[in-house]
């Protein structure tokens, strides 16, 4: 069974710095997948976007900046693309319930910014979270986790 649950943060300084990069990172990384999708004729795979966007372009002077942020979130954010497109062609053609979706849009800069980790990005101890290359950010616990 999956759960997800929702606390809320107060980072430092430093910590809101790193978790806007990431942000930042994550909808660069969607974009820049998803207009390399609209532009090629066949729909590439997740390894290839993979291949194109990040390793390829962390070697770009535009994009190296993409070597700050944990790889892990960059790698989840194309995953995630495949996944809307995977939906968007399942409603087209009657699998999915429900009404029709829309073909995948472009992220902008609004108040709500995400970030999705796996199990390698981060770590849960007893009161800190460890989030992969931002650090140990205190969350205000309103129930305890289940394990």
């Amino acid at each position: 069974m999956k759960a997800r649950y929702q606390y809320q943060f107060y980072p430092t300084d430093q910590q809101r710095t790193s978790l806007a990069q990431l942000f930042g990172c994550v909808r660069v990384v969607w974009n820049d997948a998803l207009a390399l999708c609209k532009q090629s004729e066949k729909l590439p795979s997740n390894g290839d976007l993979q291949k194109l966007i990040l390793t390829q372009g962390k070697k770009t002077l535009a994009r190296s900046w993409l070597s700050s942020v944990a790889s892990i979130a960059l790698q989840q954010s194309v995953a995630d693309l495949g996944i809307a497109y995977k939906n968007f062609f399942d409603s087209l053609k009657g699998k999915r319930k429900g009404k029709k979706l829309g073909s995948p849009r472009f992220k902008k800069k609004t108040n709500q910014q995400s970030a999705r980790l796996t199990r390698g990005g981060f770590s849960i101890s007893k009161e800190t979270v460890y989030l992969a290359k931002i650090g140990n950010v205190n969350p205000i616990w309103s129930r305890q986790l289940q394990e």
